[in-house]
């Protein structure tokens, strides 16, 4: 969440950044809870220090009269001191509510614009494949070799669940094995997370848990719900702590399973792999000082990109505008592979400055030496391998004239063959 005297002091320079990424924000309502909260904590503070100073005046001699006066007092303001203590619950309560309602600020350089389609083109690398036959997607691909069975994953579960088979198990599991190996040689700490975390680590990581909005499921009669990605587990693994400054930067990685609902996206853009409820998915994860993050974002897209060029898939990264950014991040790239079956470029990475906001709600500090006090930590995350969009981008730029598969040597796995 952003700093509530940033917003006090600041209320404009707030309003044109909701603007800016076409939200609706409540933001009078928002500071008026919070002069409310604000009056009801000095009038509380004013009843205490009464109560304080008829407490030290008993102490002393004092004529039976004056003393029952002070007695009678005492009893008023204890009565008093309840009621604004269960007000000042109830304001500070609706101002949180209000404020995990106002997004992080923008970079001043990120685009401006609604939606994806306005994103900014930064730099390619690779070249679009050009086949001298007519190409396939990856689902007639893999349906074909007996890679992939989403009919009888929809009887056992549902639709835009699958099975993996064959080659494409290996597939996955190299994936991972060598997104873990790369990340490790960079300095991450490897993780394999739970697939479940707890309603307040959700919030505090910037997920709506419950509510129409709501993208992730939960799970019925408990506060805790299935992760739609291991950036929630690994930021939510220091919540609460005060780190010392020389153990930043904190590079995590985590291997996890994703499960998404994707409320609303249907028709030929979610076909196959590319919108599914369930994927393995290994991410990356930092914790830093304010100074090191922005350089730090820049080193996990140079990560990401060096990924995607060891397994020879074209890619453009785009800075994503203001509009599509999502609360939590301050500034997001996005790395598109090309995916000759949909004959256009599909997300597989995303890498987010989320600065403090993130720390904010999750209380994740850190101290200095020889300096008073502590700092919010700034968190980032970004894609390291995402398998089911991963293998989109394998299959459809691997594919040959004879319906086999060639794949990347960095995965040290033999081209896919028919039978």
């Amino acid at each position: 969440m952003l700093d509530i005297r940033l917003i006090r002091e600041q209320p404009d320079t707030v309003r044109e950044n909701i603007r800016r990424r076409n939200m609706t924000v409540e933001l009078d309502a928002l500071l008026a809870a919070d002069q409310q909260a604000l009056d009801l904590q000095k009038e509380l503070e004013r009843v205490r220090q009464r109560q304080n100073e008829i407490g030290k005046s008993m102490k002393g001699p004092m004529e039976a009269p004056a003393r029952q006066a002070l007695v009678e007092e005492g009893r008023a303001l204890k009565e008093t001191e309840a009621g604004l203590a269960a007000q000042l619950a109830q304001a500070d309560a609706r101002r949180d509510e209000l404020l995990r309602g106002v997004p992080n600020l923008t970079h001043p350089q990120a685009p401006n614009g609604v939606d994806d389609t306005q994103n900014r083109e930064v730099r390619r690398w690779g070249d679009i494949p050009q086949l001298d036959f007519a190409p396939k997607d990856h689902l007639e691909l893999m349906e074909s070799l007996d890679l992939i069975d989403f009919e009888g994953a929809a009887r056992v579960t549902g639709q835009k669940f699958y099975y993996l088979k064959n080659e494409a198990v290996l597939l996955e599991l190299a994936l991972v094995t060598f997104a873990c190996n790369l990340l490790r040689e960079e300095g991450f700490v490897l993780h394999i997370t739970p697939d479940l975390a707890r309603q307040e680590i959700l919030q505090g990581i910037g997920f709506n848990p419950r509510g129409d909005s709501a993208q992730i499921y939960n799970i019925e009669n408990t506060d805790l719900s299935l992760v739609a990605t291991a950036e929630i587990t690994l930021g939510g693994l220091l919540a609460g702590s005060v780190l010392e400054a020389e153990q930043l930067p904190l590079l995590y990685a985590g291997v996890s399973h994703c499960f998404r609902t994707e409320a609303g996206s249907h028709g030929r853009e979610s076909k196959g792999l590319y919108r599914v409820h369930q994927f393995t998915k290994v991410e990356m994860f930092a914790f830093c000082p304010p100074e090191q993050s922005e350089a730090l974002h820049e080193k996990i897209v140079s990560i990401e990109e060096k990924i995607y060029q060891q397994l020879g898939i074209p890619y453009r990264v785009v800075d994503v505008c203001a509009g599509d950014l999502g609360a939590p991040a301050f500034r997001k790239y996005d790395l598109e592979a090309w995916m000759p079956g949909r004959g256009k470029w599909g997300e597989v990475t995303s890498a987010s400055n989320c600065t403090d906001y993130q720390a904010r709600r999750l209380d994740i500090r850190f101290k200095e030496p020889g300096k008073k006090g502590t700092r919010f930590a700034h968190m980032l995350n970004g894609t390291a391998i995402a398998v089911s969009r991963t293998l989109i981008a394998l299959i459809e730029n691997g594919q040959q004239a004879d319906g086999s598969i060639r794949l990347p040597a960095c995965l040290g796995l033999a081209p896919i063959r028919p039978k």
